[in-house]
């Protein structure tokens, strides 16, 4: 027979067969790292680390690697107008951090506003035992705060006024102090080490923290041969609960003695938004109780398990928003945060309710987002106005311009709208000149008309609410999101997409987890990409995404393959690559070399089988294929000849027959009904993209 061409569509098919596949396309059946371009199969690009410094104890940028702590949910990237730098907001699971000339600072908000340290308000002299000050709020009942290097106890506090005040407490010396001096709560000697532990145990009477929680310590002295360094670390320490009075942490090396109380008389611990403020959940828990389960499912009075829940507890993620050149901070079903660039790297986000002005602010939101391009702040799933109530159907947004103001007035734009169909407001987007709006059955079209109503709400679409906070992204004003069971487009119309490994996808995804997925976009391919926990991820706890679904929408073609990455962006600015975070805290810069950052990549596809004859009903033997490939000089590409008498039938596997860049023919010998070709490369310098590949075979026997 003269040589036969093998020609496929674009695309990867997983949800009807692979006999049907060939029949009906044909088309590709499997595939990892491989994406397509102008119709022809070529191996992804690679990715490369991008380091990130740790501080030391002084905040000065050190030559030490480290990686972020938590799992990034969501990142933002941006260049300040004032001063030109590049920086890169990442809110991971229990911190919020920012990357900034190549180093990593926590900007996580604390737990009161204050930081427990204020100012005082008159002059005090050297005897001076009652103390007054600006505010009180976060400071313990009893007592010791510092002015400057004075340590001062109290006993009690009457309103605004320290009383019970001993001076020159713990050795210090009493002094005068001008009004406005900065008073900062402080602990003596809270530290308890002991010999050869890791294990450090801080005394705070009434400390409120949670297991998981995060603290960080300052002006601690070394104790028991942990050094200062390590006790003061500025990425802080994740906390075990003891009781309500104490609590552990695990410094980095033992302690070289005993010691019950030391410290020194300067400590300072500041406790960062924790379990409290709804962070810190690395993974959605079952929601376990009354009325969980199926009706009818075990009896009355009886704990159900985790199994007979389908419905789970978020887990902890972040809504970042930039405003101008600041950025605000939400943490999903908790508070909302505002970090002004202005005031640098040592300063964290503090609560926008905290701002000079600030108007019923919402306590509680769900998800935020700034409105284009008539900038309103808006939060969806949130407190009402001027209550504590929290509504999951709920959008409130600000008076235009002013993010902190949400009273609304006759003068100003701010209001609120409830939504009617679905339970809960999940994701929102900005997208021609509307914000759409996803509850977890529906969306909403939200857009500014001006005048009395300010904003119009359209209900678009039912049956089509996203599957979590990060599965929907606007692109030049399309919108595209991951929902329950299947995968949406909004042009104007809110489309499914057809996607032919839909059932592939969801039914080999842990839906327990299906709040992890997040969604990236690769502008040069034109891809859009969905991250997500596979069942073949056997993590026993807090799995995180290893596998991903892409769309290409200049090609319509869908593949699919294994990578673990926690949240991805785009290229923007001066990160002219898309780059993205993995579970371990690592940043990648992606389309970067042809390594998996220095490890081989184990690209492939692999075709569906193809009848020789044209209804496969002679057994034919193919002893040539002549490749057509577009590779580099140093790439190895290994071709497998698959080869089956029936559909259903053992698949019989000949290779790997290597192709290179001066390969004109391979001999195989091949016999089958059908014939299969898969093209794999696990080598670190491979760069290939696949063409139109011939085959020579001739009608064969049995025998």
């Amino acid at each position: 027979m003269p040589l036969q061409l093998l020609k496929y569509n674009p695309g990867v098919v997983k949800d009807i067969s692979e006999y049907a596949a060939g029949k009906n396309g044909p088309f590709w059946v499997d595939s990892d790292l491989v994406r397509f371009k102008a119709g022809y199969p070529e191996k992804l690009g690679g990715w490369v680390k991008d380091p990130i410094n740790a501080l030391d104890t002084a905040g000065s940028i050190t030559s030490t690697e480290t990686t972020i702590e938590g799992i990034a949910r969501r990142m933002v990237y941006w260049r300040s107008t004032t001063d030109g730098e590049d920086r890169l907001a990442v809110g991971t699971h229990n911190h919020l951090l920012i990357i900034e000339n190549g180093a990593v600072y926590d900007i996580t908000p604390l737990r009161d506003a204050t930081n427990s340290a204020t100012t005082t308000t008159e002059a005090l002299d050297d005897s001076e035992t009652a103390i007054d000050l600006a505010s009180v709020t976060g400071f313990k009942t009893a007592g010791a705060i510092l002015i400057g290097t004075e340590v001062i106890t109290y006993t009690g506090i009457s309103t605004l006024t320290l009383t019970g005040c001993t001076r020159g407490a713990d050795s210090t010396t009493a002094a005068a102090h001008d009004s406005g001096a900065v008073a900062t709560q402080i602990l003596i000697d809270p530290i308890t080490t002991a010999d050869e532990s890791t294990t450090v145990t801080i005394t705070d009477t009434g400390h409120g923290a949670q297991t998981s929680d995060w603290v960080v310590l300052s002006g601690a002295a070394a104790t028991g041969g942990v050094t200062a360094a390590d006790l003061n670390s500025m990425a802080g320490y994740q906390v075990t609960v003891v009781n309500a009075n104490t609590y552990t942490i695990t410094v980095p090396s033992a302690a070289t003695s005993t010691v019950s109380a030391g410290g020194g008389n300067a400590v300072v611990i500041k406790y960062l938004v924790g379990i409290a403020g709804q962070l810190g959940a690395q993974s959605s828990d079952p929601a376990l109780g009354w009325g969980v389960g199926s009706w009818g499912e075990s009896t009355w009075g009886t704990a159900r398990s985790a199994s007979s829940s389908d419905v789970n507890l978020d887990n902890s993620s972040w809504s970042l928003s930039l405003w101008g050149e600041d950025l605000i901070a939400t943490v999903r079903n908790g508070a909302i945060y505002y970090w002004d660039t202005s005031a640098g790297t040592t300063n964290r986000a503090a609560l926008v309710s905290s701002i000079s002005g600030a108007e019923s602010v919402p306590t509680i939101a769900r998800v935020t987002t700034v409105s284009f391009p008539d900038r309103h702040f808006i939060a969806g799933g949130c407190t009402s106005y001027s209550t504590s109530n929290v509504d999951d159907m709920l959008i409130r947004w600000s008076s235009q311009e002013q993010f902190e103001k949400f009273a609304p007035t006759a003068t100003n734009t701010a209001g609120d709208q409830r939504l009617q169909i679905g339970t809960k407001i999940v994701a929102m987007v900005s997208a021609r000149e509307e914000t759409l709006i996803s509850t977890d059955s529906a969306l909403y079209g939200m857009t500014f008309v001006g005048g009395n109503f300010v904003f119009s709400f359209r209900l678009l679409a039912t049956d089509c609410g996203a599957a979590g906070l990060n599965t929907m992204i606007s692109i030049d004003g399309d919108v595209f999101w991951m929902g329950k069971r299947n995968f949406f487009k909004y042009d104007g119309r809110v489309l499914e997409l057809p996607c032919p490994v839909q059932y592939y996808v969801f039914d080999r995804m842990q839906t327990r987890y299906i709040d992890k997925v997040v969604v990236g976009h690769n502008k040069k391919f034109k891809e859009v990409t969905w991250f997500y926990v596979s069942n073949d991820n056997t993590a026993a706890t807090n799995p995180e995404n290893d596998s991903y679904a892409t769309y290409n929408y200049a090609e319509n073609a869908w593949t699919v393959g294994t990578m673990d990455r926690s949240v991805w962006n785009d290229s923007f600015g001066a990160k002219n690559v898309p780059f993205a975070f993995d579970p371990d805290g690592y940043l990648y810069n992606h389309e970067t070399g042809t390594s998996a950052d220095g490890a081989a990549m184990n690209s492939f596809i692999e075709g569906s089988p193809r009848e020789i004859s044209a209804e496969g009903e002679t057994l034919y033997m193919v002893d040539q294929v002549v490749p057509d490939v577009t590779m580099s000089a140093t790439t190895s590409l290994d071709l497998y000849m698959n080869t089956r008498k029936y559909p259903n039938a053992t698949e019989t596997v000949k290779g790997p027959f290597a192709i290179t860049s001066t390969t004109d023919k391979v001999s195989t010998r091949a016999k089958g009904r059908q014939i299969a070709l898969k093209f794999q490369s696990t080598g670190t310098e491979d760069e290939w993209t696949l063409g139109d590949f011939r085959v020579n075979s001739r009608q064969d026997g049995l025998r």
